[in-house]
């Protein structure tokens, strides 16, 4: 190949112009376009005609395009094929950035320390960030934070802000770092995080679970004064609440220990539950008289069922859980309490469960546990109600645990005219004045007669006892009383067009209908337990059944 291309142009005036040698190298960088061009002006300059140049330079210049489009995509193909030859880029967690400039990323359970792409924009390189890693392991792709990852429970946040988790579920105990966007949040233990694929990372508080639905969002107003019938046992509850929080300085006088908690035990539906709420409301405006402070109360409101579950752990982790919230809201200066509803449920004997089950054995030491570790009345008021508390687990009772055992009895005679004045004394329309009524309503159901006879009582040597409606009062049924008669009222009221007060007789009318359907049927093999509820006491009894006058009447006349 010629080194150079020599056009030479004969002219009278200047033979050097458009003559002369042109390097091979200036030639090489000259599109097939550009030499024609030049060629035309030199043939031009030679009075050369060229009629057919400029179809043979549009000939070119559409060559030229095909060439550049086929080279287009020959590229195209060949990146395209460069890719899917290529190996696949790993996915890793970036964890920190090294002094000379590296980064620690973990990939496939490895730490890696990684070489970063220069032109990578790392501004939203984060502790947690996804990054991608080519084959020589470079940081080359941010992908952003995870959006999931294992839950798992704070055990303990460590004095640096790390946190400890584990011992939940069977999950192994591991201490994690937190993400930038937790460094400020307040995490406490309790709390469920969410981790990257990982597990070293916490990058989202999740809260808790089942917290809010067992707690009152206020504790209703409940002065002592709206409890009737149960004077002794607000007494027992006052002197073993409230005196050791108005007069501390008295109780550390005599070194004399603060109750931890009470049982409240007694039939059902006499006002145990009202009672423990009682119980924080009360305490709360006494300390407010007392101080001038307002402080807030929390009031755990817990069924004992409710607690308890088929998954393995699950019910110690609730149990845990409910002390630790106390204790949280306690640090904070709310007055806590903790009210366990039915704890015979959940509390019983440890050889007295469901046949094949053995979730006392480990449930009711839990919780023996957590109220050793509980300060006398400084952190939680633990309270328990049950309606057989002969159930409940001696160790749980014991001295220490559970100090104040409250009977909660039925409603003597005076005791359910002052609940009846309770319930009619709320300004609802009434033919005679709330006094006079709820002492008349009382004298028909304290009345001792045939008509009022409940249940027969067989004793073992043969002796015949009976149960009058007045024996089995309770609160909850003179309620249902009230309630019903405010029916019967309401319903005449609708009937006449006009305002009906409530009168004695819908009252006497609510009462005979309220125990006809709660007439019971006690099984014969069932008589002492079931006497316990009845808060009579079962020696010697033998046999107890309900009685109806009528049957015997009915019985009598056939045998004449």
């Amino acid at each position: 190949m010629e080194s150079s291309y020599r056009v030479t142009v004969t002219t009278p005036n200047n033979d050097q112009a458009m003559g002369g040698f042109v390097p091979a190298e200036e030639l090489d960088k000259m599109s097939t376009l550009q030499v024609l061009d030049m060629v035309q002006a030199r043939l031009e300059f030679m009075g050369v005609p060229c009629q057919d140049h400029q179809l043979l330079r549009s000939r070119v210049e559409e060559m030229e395009e095909i060439q550049d489009q086929a080279r287009e995509t020959l590229e195209k193909l060949s990146n395209a094929l460069d890719k899917l030859r290529s190996p696949a880029l790993r996915v890793g967690t970036f964890l920190e950035r090294r002094d000379d400039g590296t980064a620690c990323v973990m990939a496939g359970g490895t730490d890696y320390v990684c070489a970063i792409d220069p032109t990578l924009d790392t501004s939203a390189l984060e502790t947690g960030t996804r990054v991608t890693l080519n084959e020589a392991f470079a940081l080359i792709g941010i992908l952003g934070m995870d959006t999931h990852g294992p839950i798992l429970k704070v055990t303990e946040v460590l004095a640096d802000g790390r946190l400890r988790l584990g011992q939940e579920n069977g999950a192994a105990e591991g201490v994690v770092k937190r993400a930038p966007n937790l460094r400020d949040i307040l995490i406490k233990e309790g709390h469920e995080v969410r981790l990257d694929v990982t597990q070293r990372i916490a990058l989202e508080v999740l809260g808790t679970t089942k917290r809010t639905d067992r707690v009152l969002a206020a504790v209703p107003l409940t002065p002592w004064e709206s409890i009737g019938g149960q004077e002794a046992a607000v007494k027992g509850i006052r002197d073993a609440v409230e005196l050791p929080y108005l007069h501390g300085d008295l109780f550390e006088a005599f070194q004399h220990p603060v109750p931890k908690g009470f049982l409240l035990y007694g039939p059902p539906g006499c006002g145990k539950t009202l009672l423990g709420r009682a119980t924080a409301y009360n305490l709360r405006q006494q300390i407010k008289q007392k101080d001038g402070v307002d402080r807030p109360d929390f009031f755990l409101h817990v069924k004992g069922p409710e607690i308890l579950n088929m998954w393995l752990g699950e019910s110690e982790r609730q149990v845990r859980d409910l002390f630790q919230q106390c204790r949280e809201k306690a640090a904070e200066g709310h007055l806590a309490f903790l009210f366990i509803d039915e704890a015979e449920a959940v509390l019983g004997t440890r050889n007295g469960g469901r046949m094949g089950s053995t979730i006392l054995n480990t449930l009711v030491p839990m919780f023996c546990t957590e109220m050793d570790g509980l300060e006398a009345l400084n952190n939680v008021v633990v309270i328990l109600a049950s309606n057989r508390a002969d159930l409940i687990d001696p160790a749980i009772l014991r001295p220490g645990r559970i100090d104040r055992k409250i009977r909660v009895l039925r409603p003597d005679k005076a005791g359910a005219e002052a609940i009846y004045r309770i319930y009619l004394g709320k300004g609802i329309p009434l033919d005679k004045p709330v006094k006079k009524l709820a002492k008349a309503i009382t004298e028909r159901h304290f009345e001792r007669s045939e008509s009022s006879r409940f249940l027969e009582v067989t004793f073992r040597s043969g002796k015949t006892n009976y149960l009058h409606r007045g024996d089995l009062a309770s609160g909850a049924m003179i309620e249902s009383i009230v309630e019903r008669a405010k029916e019967f009222a309401i319903g005449r009221s609708i009937e006449s067009e006009k305002l009906s007060p409530l009168s004695l007789a819908d009252l006497e009318l609510a009462l005979t209908q309220e125990y006809a359907e709660n007439e019971l049927f006690p099984p014969s093999d069932l008589t002492e337990d079931w006497l316990k509820l009845t808060d009579f006491d079962p020696s010697n009894v033998v046999k107890l059944a309900p009685f109806s006058a009528k049957l015997q009447e009915t019985a009598m006349s056939n045998a004449i």
